[in-house]
């Protein structure tokens, strides 16, 4: 999965070359922004399989759970079209 998130967050930029033509260079993320949003995806997957099971065991919404799931979705939005620009 560290290798999606990799490659995702990878930025091409095209550069004209000496001899007039195009080269695109390659600029690989940080190591810590990769991880990072490791961590966030891991934390998404969790808080969801935790509002599956409170709605299971308890049959009610938890609304509390439910922001910080839309709270880190929009972390991981930000950090992909934020590193894109």
């Amino acid at each position: 999965m560290r290798e999606w998130i990799r490659k995702a967050l990878t930025r091409s930029t095209a550069v004209r070359g000496s001899r007039g033509g195009t080269v695109y260079r390659v600029v690989p993320p940080e190591p810590k922004l990769v991880y990072g949003v490791y961590f966030v995806i891991a934390g998404l997957i969790g808080l969801i399989s935790l509002e599956i099971v409170h709605l299971i065991v308890l049959r009610a919404w938890n609304s509390e759970i439910f922001a910080a799931i839309t709270g880190l979705i929009g972390t991981i939005l930000g950090v992909f079209f934020g590193s894109k620009s």
